[in-house]
């Protein structure tokens, strides 16, 4: 039987959510082993000068405690 942990991580691109995300699990995998999925809490866009500049997800990731 398996243990699970989930944590809370925000993420930011400047490209896109879908980019905000992959970087943010990317960056998850060097610190937490075993991670196994991740639930998008939440989005938001900073704007400047009317523009969208940066894109920011707040994610849970899960991930499997070690035996």
């Amino acid at each position: 039987m398996s243990v699970a942990k989930v944590t809370e991580i925000i993420s930011s691109s400047a490209k896109s959510f879908d980019d905000a995300i992959k970087t943010g699990i990317e960056r998850a995998n060097k610190t937490l082993d075993n991670v196994e999925g991740a639930w998008v809490k939440d989005q938001k866009v900073v704007c400047k000068k009317g523009k969208i500049v940066e894109y920011r997800v707040v994610m849970k990731v899960t991930f499997i405690l070690k035996d």
